[in-house]
């Protein structure tokens, strides 16, 4: 099938936190609007979250405050998003209305928590958190209440995306430790988890991937298939 470009008005520096609300009419995305930044590698200190119309005027509405904010999830209900953002130094899993105002603290444990995505019925906020002392799988009320780690293996889990008949959840594991890190141009594979056991299964042989792999939600409506990003060696 054709590619379609979607047009995000000035929103230019896009990266690939980026995503589509439940009813299909919204654009979510991470724009980093780095004009005053003098090292142009250092844009992503100024990621801010936009929502725009799919169809009809391409004006980006700036949702987050404070920078640096980085999108990855959006709540059944259509009221909601999760997200990752940089404060005093730590990086958590906050929350915020769709229509902007008070965004609200997740998690609070030392290190990096990260890749926030709902539950179909917004019971769960799944994520990746390093709160172990090593880069796993957890998941938490949607309050931020109760949180439980659910892998415990020798890969780097990240990016968990639960399907949306709620009995599956994907995700993205590093065959080598990286830390709090999630390069690209890696070993990885895709996993699964069946969240009727916890038993998990490996979805894919490994491939070469990483950051940009399946950092968002990418599920098929009917569950059946993921998509995701693969790497060329060159």
């Amino acid at each position: 099938k054709r590619l379609q470009e979607i047009p995000t008005g000035f929103a230019t520096r896009v990266n690939n936190d980026h995503g589509i609300s439940p009813d299909g009419r919204y654009l979510v995305l991470s724009h980093h609007a780095a004009e005053h930044i003098a090292d142009p590698k250092q844009d992503w200190l100024a990621s801010s979250i936009y929502i725009l119309p799919i169809l009809g005027s391409p004006t980006p509405v700036k949702v987050t405050a404070k920078a640096p904010s980085f999108w990855h999830g959006w709540s059944p209900d259509g009221k909601t998003l999760a997200f990752v953002g940089r404060r005093d130094g730590e990086w958590d899993i906050y929350a915020i209305p769709v229509g902007g105002g008070e965004e609200r603290r997740l998690t609070t444990c030392p290190g990096l928590d990260d890749g926030p995505d709902y539950a179909p019925d917004g019971e769960f906020i799944y994520y990746n958190s390093f709160c172990s002392g090593k880069m796993e799988i957890w998941r938490m009320r949607s309050d931020g209440s109760r949180a439980e780690q659910l892998t415990r293996d020798a890969h780097s889990n990240w990016f968990p995306h639960p399907s949306p008949d709620g009995r599956w959840v994907v995700f993205l594991a590093y065959l080598e430790e990286q830390g709090e890190d999630h390069p690209f141009g890696k070993q990885v594979q895709l996993r699964l988890m069946d969240l009727r056991d916890g038993s998990v299964r490996d979805l894919t042989p490994p491939f070469l991937g990483g950051q940009g792999t399946i950092n968002v939600p990418s599920w098929s409506p009917d569950s059946r298939r993921v998509a995701f990003v693969a790497f060329e060696k060159r």
